[in-house]
């Protein structure tokens, strides 16, 4: 989580992201797929690590599988503080005061904020945190397993804090020395993260593909999830990356895996290194994953480029209201919408709040402010003056914006 600043992206990380989006032709409108709804797991490292776990919490109803956690810490860790984000949530230099973000987190699943974590009881968790890890400390990470041994048995859980690992994710292939904390942050450990990580979350896996891959990278549109809004703005790039294995675009059954790259971590500061070599793909290609790479983009706020775990873009940034939460949740709306239980049509609606919430799209909070349906997210008053975009982009789910 390194935090650089702007000018250090510069013409050579630009250059970067030239080369790696030549490299996959044009930017194109993201598929559907045969994915089932109950096939989705999600994993990240370091800011990643976080956006994952915040996903896991806020979506359980569709992130129904599992998540893989490297190098990150407790749900809402931050409280909405870059000092704290850096301070007791990295270097470990004060309380996280866990039972506060215990009872926060069982408010925001007792009132809608973010899904019921009962829904998390049946799925599985895999967590890495390298010994010698000197950005997120170990203790943090430990608050992270605790917090989920709240509302997920401990056999589903799987601890890995035994590796003498840098700040990075490790493989068994590809990157750095395992001690080196630097750029691209994917470190040759003689260790197979991603493979652990999708062993644990989907059981017995055939092995991995150490040979050329089969399938396609698709460059991917990420405007079209943001409905009215331009998503350079709000932390992320105009567009993403997914892993294709031959057998998911030909409309075999097949599952879905979001990986979320930490800061300093995209494309435009690292090529492919971590949508090519993080080691998903050797296993997506043999078992039928579809892998998920969004990303994240620099902001004046955010000089790195990371996922927004303390606020950077959003107030909202852990709930389901989360803007970044929401066009994530989209996307996997978007390419789970090929399999026949979850057909994907979106439709938007452009009207008064007043007809939003007649219809059923919206509903009235607290002093008469309208929220959309299912995402929360804020549309304004309750009035038949106020005009508002909403979007449906799965069945009862209702976000700001039109469809692409």
């Amino acid at each position: 989580m390194t935090v650089q600043s702007g000018a250090s992206m510069g013409l050579a990380a630009l250059a970067i992201s030239l080369l790696a989006t030549s490299a996959h032709g044009a930017v194109v409108a993201l598929p559907s797929y045969n994915v089932s709804v109950s096939e989705v797991s999600v994993s990240g490292f370091s800011s990643g690590a976080h956006m994952a776990a915040q996903m896991h919490f806020a979506y359980s109803k569709t992130v129904k599988k599992g998540a893989g956690i490297v190098a990150g810490g407790p749900v809402y860790c931050s409280q909405g503080s870059v000092s704290i984000s850096v301070g007791p949530c990295m270097r470990d230099n004060g309380s996280r005061n866990l039972p506060y973000l215990l009872s926060v987190v069982n408010t925001w699943s007792g009132n809608g904020y973010i899904d019921p974590t009962s829904n998390m009881a049946a799925s599985k968790v895999y967590l890495l945190s390298g010994t010698i890890d000197s950005t997120v400390k170990q203790p943090v990470m430990n608050d992270l397993h605790s917090m989920y041994g709240n509302y997920l048995p401990t056999a589903n859980i799987s601890y890995k804090n035994n590796l003498t690992a840098e700040h990075s994710i490790p493989t068994d292939f590809f990157g750095s020395g395992c001690s080196v904390n630097s750029s691209p942050y994917v470190n040759n450990c003689n260790f197979d993260t991603a493979g652990e990580i999708l062993k644990w979350i989907y059981g017995l896996l055939s092995a991995k593909n150490v040979s050329t891959l089969g399938g396609s990278f698709v460059n991917f549109d990420q405007a079209a999830f943001w409905g009215n809004r331009n998503p350079n703005t709000h932390g992320m790039a105009s567009s993403g990356y997914a892993y294709v294995p031959a057998a998911c675009a030909a409309g075999q059954s097949c599952r879905l895996h979001v990986a979320f790259h930490g800061c300093t971590q995209n494309v435009a500061s690292v090529g492919t290194a971590f949508y090519q070599n993080a080691g998903y793909n050797r296993w997506a290609d043999t078992n039928k994953i579809v892998v998920l790479y969004p990303q994240a983009t620099s902001t004046f706020n955010n000089p790195g480029g990371c996922w927004d775990w303390w606020g950077y873009d959003d107030a909202n940034f852990p709930g389901k209201s989360g803007g970044q939460m929401v066009a994530i949740k989209t996307m996997i709306d978007k390419i789970v919408g090929g399999n026949v239980a979850a057909p994907f049509s979106c439709s938007s609606w452009y009207s008064s709040n007043y007809s939003h919430v007649t219809a059923g799209r919206a509903y009235v909070g607290a002093n008469g402010q309208v929220y959309a349906v299912n995402s929360n997210q804020y549309l304004g008053y309750y009035m038949t003056t106020a005009y508002t975009d909403v979007r449906r982009t799965s069945a009862g789910y209702y976000a700001y914006g039109r469809c692409s």
